[in-house]
């Protein structure tokens, strides 16, 4: 229930000041009859009439108190909202390749970190239709768009270093991730793709993987991940074991920025985990679903429940107050 003029709910503080009157008039006003002992009255019990003497005070407070609500206009009714949304198809694209072992993001490599980072990216979407697309030499879609975070998280869990043969064939990658864009319909259609390493294999080189995007309108933003200088890469040795080798950072800056802005979407530098956290986040930021909210109200007037009890109770209360509480004069 609503008020559509609460405006007049201020009349209520009238009542408590009406009661207020009520007995200092009753303290301050004269007997009718005056009497020079009022001993032979003691003995006599109160009547009917004296005892529920302020019925007819509380039922005139009552019939004010709902005047006032029915001047209000009370109303009832029910609020209904119609959610639209416009979602994004996002292709997240990672590379798997060997190079991805550099332990220069701690307390993980490089892929243990994408892999968490991704994790919360995914979490924070809603309404979103995301995919997932693996490289190394060859390139094969993880998971295709879906709107199964967790089937998705799953298979993002399952990512490992060398279930493709080693290499890094960005171009492939792209395509790959285009062709699952390639029949959407949503209004903004978005590749994030990260790698630590140059393009050194596959048939497609990367402009023309880039230029395939842009034409059907897919913005690609690109992360080069990697401490600059080197990092240290683990090597399984079979007669000392587990050693560690350090290697140089290769990343093509020049080519990864030139995709991203073929494509209208801008290139990133991950130097260790929170720069990645935080760069996926800038990207959250600036790729938002859009959400419209309608919101549609149906009441109605309630003014006649409250003036029907109120009159009524007028009505008793000049009734009582002229016949079985009638004072003499």
């Amino acid at each position: 229930m609503r008020f559509a003029n609460p405006l007049f709910l201020i009349f209520l503080v009238l009542i408590p000041l009406f009661v207020w009157l009520y007995f200092m008039c009753g303290k301050s006003r004269d007997a009718s009859i005056v009497f020079s002992d009022t001993s032979l009255f003691k003995g006599i019990r109160p009547g009917f009439k004296v005892k529920y003497r302020y019925v007819p005070m509380i039922l005139r407070m009552i019939a004010l108190f709902i005047f006032i609500l029915a001047l209000a206009r009370p109303q009832a009714g029910q609020r209904e909202e119609e959610i639209i949304t416009e979602g994004i198809d996002i292709v997240l694209t990672l590379d798997t390749s060997g190079s991805m072992k550099a332990e220069d993001f701690k307390p993980q490599n490089r892929l243990g970190a994408a892999k968490e980072v991704m994790e919360e990216f995914i979490k924070s979407r809603r309404n979103d239709r995301i995919g997932l697309v693996v490289f190394a030499r060859y390139s094969f879609t993880q998971c295709p768009l879906t709107l199964d975070y967790g089937a998705l998280l799953n298979l993002l869990d399952k990512i490992q270093i060398g279930m493709i043969e080693d290499g890094t064939a960005i171009g492939i990658a792209i395509a790959n991730s285009v062709n699952r864009l390639r029949n959407s319909t949503a209004k903004s259609k978005v590749i994030i793709l990260l790698t630590d390493g140059i393009n050194n294999a596959g048939k497609i080189d990367p402009p023309t993987a880039a230029k395939a995007a842009e034409a059907l309108g897919i913005k690609i933003y690109t992360i080069g991940a990697g401490r600059p200088g080197g990092a240290l890469y683990p090597v399984e040795d079979p007669i000392f074991g587990k050693r560690y080798v350090r290697m140089d950072t290769e990343i093509d800056e020049a080519l990864l920025k030139r995709i991203a802005n073929e494509t209208g979407g801008m290139y990133f530098r991950a130097k260790d985990e929170k720069g990645l956290r935080e760069i996926y986040e800038t990207i959250g930021k600036l790729e938002k679903t859009k959400i419209e909210t309608k919101e549609y109200a149906d009441y109605t007037e309630l003014v006649g429940y409250f003036l029907l009890p109120g009159l009524l109770i007028l009505l008793l209360e000049i009734t009582l107050s002229n016949a079985v509480f009638r004072k003499i004069p």
